[in-house]
Order: C-alpha cells, then structure tokens, then sequence
C-alpha cells in the first residue's frame, strides 16, 4: 500500500471503472458471509444494512460524467473496496470463532461499522456538494496542465474537496497543504472556495485534534480577513466553536480565533449571534489578560458589538465599562486605546444608566487624560461629549476639561474638533461656565473652524459660537477677530446643504450692534444673502435684515 493525499490506498494500476467494477463483485461476498455470522447478531445486522447501501453509491458515482476523470472518486472506490475486504475477513473470523477475545471483536465490529458510515457519508458527499465536478484533474495532470492557472486552480479544488472526505488524518495532511497554498496564493484559494469548502472548515474547528482546530482557525481567519466569505462562515455556523477556542484554545487558537471574531462581528447580526452564543465573558476576559494583538482584536470586536443598542445592557452586566476604562489608562497597544474610547462612545450614546456607570468608574478622568496625547482621537471626544451634560461644572473644571478641549480644537482631527465644539454646547447651560470657556481661548478657534469642509463641522461651532455670545465678553472676543464677520455671513448661503444658518444669524444680530460689524456684513454681502432667509423663515432673518437695510439707508443720507 501507499499513501496519496493522506489517503491509503492499494497498490496498481486499476482505473476507476475497474474499482468499481472491483467493489461491486465484494459486496455480494462480504453480505453473504456476514448472514452466516450467528455471533454479535445486534452488531452485524448494522453492518449488514449498510452493506446494502453501497451498490447505489456505487451506481450514484459510476454514471457521474465526472468519473473517470476524478482522483478523489477513484481513491474512494479503492477505500470502499478495501473496507469490504475488512468485512469479509471480519465475518470469516466470526464464523470460525478464531476472535481473541469478545470485547477485542465488538471493537473490531464497532470500527468497521465506522467505517462504513464513512465510505456511504463521502460517496454521497461527492455527488451531493459538488465535489466530484470540481476536482476533475488528477494532482498529477493538473501539476502538467500547460495553463498555471487552471493547474493551481485544480490543486486546490482537490485539497478543498479532500477537507470533506475521508479520515481525519487524511483530512489533517489536506489542511496542511491548504495552509501552505494560502500563504503563497491566497486569491487563487479564495476563488475556488464554496459554500460546501466552508462547511467543512466550521466542522474541523470542532475536532478533538488541538493541532487540526489552531489550522483551521488559521484558514477560516484569513477567510473572514479577505472579506469574501463571512456571511457563509456565519451560516454555516462558525461562530459558536470560535467563541469556544476563544475561551480554551491555545495561543495562537486564541489570537486567530478572536482576529476573525473582529471581522464578522462587523455585521449587525454576527455581533448579536457573539452575544447570544455567549461570546461577550470570554472576549473581556482576553482583554484582561491577552496578548497585544489578541487583546487589541477583542477589545475591537466588543467596539463592533456596542454599535448595536440593544445588547449594550448585556455588555453592561458582562463588565464592560470597567474593562473598556482600564484599557483606556493600560492598553498594551494604541490601536486598544482607541477601541475602548469607541466602544465607551457607543454604550454613553443614548443611555443614562450607562452614562452615570462610566461616570462613577472614572471614565471622565480617564478619557481627559487619554485625550491628552498628541492626536487626540474623535471616538474619545465623542464619549466626552456624552458624558458632560451629567456631571456638574466644578467636576468638569477640576478634571481639567477646559485645557482638554482647547487642545483637541488646535490639534485634533476635524471630526474630533466637531465633537469638542458639541461637548462645548452641551456645557454652556450657566453663565459661569461660558465665561470660563471664553476665557480658555476656545472662540479664536471655534471662528476658524467656520471655514471648514464639512457643513456638520461649521454648523456645530457655529451652534457653539451662538451659545457663548449670549454673554458680553464673550461678543466682545468675537467681534476683535477679523474673520468672524466674514466667515458667518458665508454661512448665511440659503443652499440646503447649509446647515449653519440659523446659527450664522443668531450670531450676526448679536454682533450687529457694532457699526463695523455692520459694514463687514453689508460688504460681504449679507442683505442678499438675509432676503432669501427672509422668505425661507429662517428665524432672526427678517429682523436682522431690516437692522442692515435701515443703516444702510442712514448711511446714504449721511454721505448725501
């Protein structure tokens, strides 16, 4: 005997029709004697049926267009022959009593009965799933083929369809190879993969073998990373043995297990199947004690799971704002930090309860100083911003909030300054509070974010220019800066995508008691501008509009 592919089989040059042929004269034989067998009756009567079974298969395989051309198909016909030859030797021993042994034989019987199971499973598995259409070329016609392609193309369909036959071990050795061929050529893997290819990866994850599930997580890793195949990976229902190597697999189990747990959870219904499968616990407890990547791929995967409201109270109850707030101060790497920021944004989105529990575990403190960094990041801010509108002005102040904020408008990102500029609206309920946000320099920089790209960024510092100016200092700050006037009254353009307006108005009547303000306005063009607001409805528009327009006039007889 030799092996080929991890399969055993026998010796010779026979074609696939002679194996055929070959099994379909053994079964007669291999029935007839296991009906002389008078021992174990309960036993051979099982293997008797099954023994029935297989001249269909046979007949299933041998009219498949496909059948000469296949090797898989021949290597299960020599595998079918072989177990009938064990069959017939096996009753030969019942009949004579020439057994060592009633226990030795009931194995023997109960192995045999095995393998026949298999032999019936993978006959019918080549025709059902397609196996036998897919790997038509022989390994060694396929390593000829004149076309690299459609060779490489015909190596992998064959270990794919050896993931689905055959023993373990056979199926151990077609893994290895599969995890070779995709560190060389993983898109020529990926474009010959099936649902059915798929299938049998999600089963080898659950094999008692921890060599073969660290393999296969591997694969089925780089399967949810290329972006192809998550929603047959999800159906096919990888998830609940990715959450148990989550829990007690080895290291690199771990890493791979969770790396791909990122990836699918990125869909609403994969995060909600982690929840229900009861993926949360062990993901937190990776971000406690895990590795950087690890770590890092968890805390990320429990970021995608937040984004789903209606799990967040489960997340809650699992530990998560403490675990996320540790991270935050103690991540081992930076890409960890920002997840945890994200993931607090989204559980402080819309929820009191969580809100007051980040608030009373330190969030606050722990978010001003991650934001301290030289690229404050906008997830952090936004949970900022969540969370300032429930704790009092002296807190704020005393955790250094103000400083935290000037330095996000000057070093931030755009998205990280808008969200600054919202947490900033979101505070100037008192008088006190608006004083010492003026007096912390943040008007300069809110009137230089008006020139912005983005009509949400200009309508939010906008919005927070407004709130500030109700007090006197305040407007008296606004109007000493020479691009104030001109920035606003550019946010008066009556287009819709403009969202700013409403504030740009609010902000040019406070400021219009200013006769210099007042040219600004007129030059840059705001009467025309307010004649349009005007028969929009714009609120403040008309009144304003008939303040520009009165002086205008004055200013005309003046000079006349």
């Amino acid at each position: 005997m030799v092996e080929n592919g991890g399969h055993e089989v026998l010796t010779g040059t026979r074609s696939a029709e002679e194996w055929s042929s070959h099994a379909r004269e053994l079964v007669p034989l291999a029935l007839n004697k296991a009906r002389e067998v008078k021992g174990f009756p309960g036993r051979w009567k099982m293997i008797i049926s099954k023994l029935e079974q297989i001249p269909s298969r046979l007949s299933d395989l041998s009219s498949h267009p496909c059948f000469s051309k296949n090797a898989l198909c021949k290597e299960q016909l020599q595998s079918v022959s072989k177990t009938l030859k064990e069959a017939i030797e096996l009753a030969e021993f019942c009949v004579g009593e020439k057994h060592e042994g009633k226990l030795r034989m009931q194995s023997n019987l109960d192995a045999l009965s095995g393998k026949l199971d298999l032999n019936l499973r993978d006959c019918g598995l080549l025709i059902k799933t397609g196996v036998l259409g897919e790997a038509t070329l022989p390994l060694a016609m396929a390593g000829s083929s004149t076309e690299p392609e459609t060779a490489a193309h015909g190596n992998i369909r064959e270990l794919l369809a050896r993931l689905q036959i055959g023993h373990l071990e056979a199926k151990h050795k077609a893994l290895d190879s599969l995890v070779e061929g995709m560190k060389e050529d993983e898109k020529n893997v990926l474009s010959v993969m099936g649902r059915s290819n798929i299938a049998a990866l999600v089963q080898l994850l659950t094999a008692t073998s921890p060599r073969i599930r660290e393999k296969t997580v591997t694969v089925i890793c780089s399967l949810a990373e290329s972006g192809s195949c998550e929603n047959w990976l999800v159906s096919e229902g990888v998830l609940p043995p990715l959450i148990r190597l989550v829990e007690s697999g080895s290291a690199v189990g771990k890493e791979k297990a969770t790396i791909s747990l990122q990836r699918l959870s990125m869909s609403e219904e994969a995060a909600r199947a982690i929840v229900g499968h009861g993926g949360v616990r062990p993901l937190i407890e990776i971000c406690q004690t895990g590795d950087s990547v690890s770590q890092a791929a968890s805390a990320s995967t429990l970021k995608n799971i937040s984004a789903v409201p209606e799990v967040r109270q489960t997340l809650a109850e699992e530990g998560i704002v403490k675990v996320m707030i540790n991270l935050l101060d103690c991540g081992i790497l930076l890409g960890s930090k920002e997840y945890a920021a994200e993931c607090l944004q989204n559980l402080t989105a819309s929820n009191d309860n969580l809100r007051r529990s980040v608030i009373s575990e330190g969030g606050i403190r722990s978010l001003l100083a991650y934001l301290a960094g030289p690229l404050p990041q906008e997830s952090a801010v936004g949970a900022l911003r969540n969370l300032v509108g429930s704790v009092s002005m002296e807190v704020l102040v005393s955790l250094g909030f103000l400083p935290c904020v000037v330095h996000v408008l000057k070093s931030g990102s755009l998205g990280a300054q808008q969200a600054a500029a919202s947490a900033i609206c979101r505070v100037c309920s008192s008088t006190e509070m608006k004083k010492l946000i003026g007096e912390a320099g943040c008007i300069p920089l809110l009137v230089k974010m008006l020139e912005a790209k983005s009509n949400s960024a200009r309508e939010v510092a906008a919005q927070a220019i407004s709130s500030l100016m109700t007090l006197s200092h305040n407007c008296r700050e606004v109007k000493r800066d020479d691009k104030c006037v001109p920035n606003l009254v550019q946010l008066l353009d009556p287009s819709p995508q403009n969202t700013a307006k409403k504030y740009a108005v609010c902000c040019l009547g406070l400021l219009c008691s200013s006769k210099k303000c007042k040219k600004l306005m007129v030059s840059y063009g705001a009467i025309g501008y307010l004649k349009k607001l005007t028969e929009m409805d714009i609120p403040g528009a008309k009144k304003l509009l008939e303040r520009l327009e009165r002086g205008k006039l004055r200013n005309f007889f003046t000079r006349k």
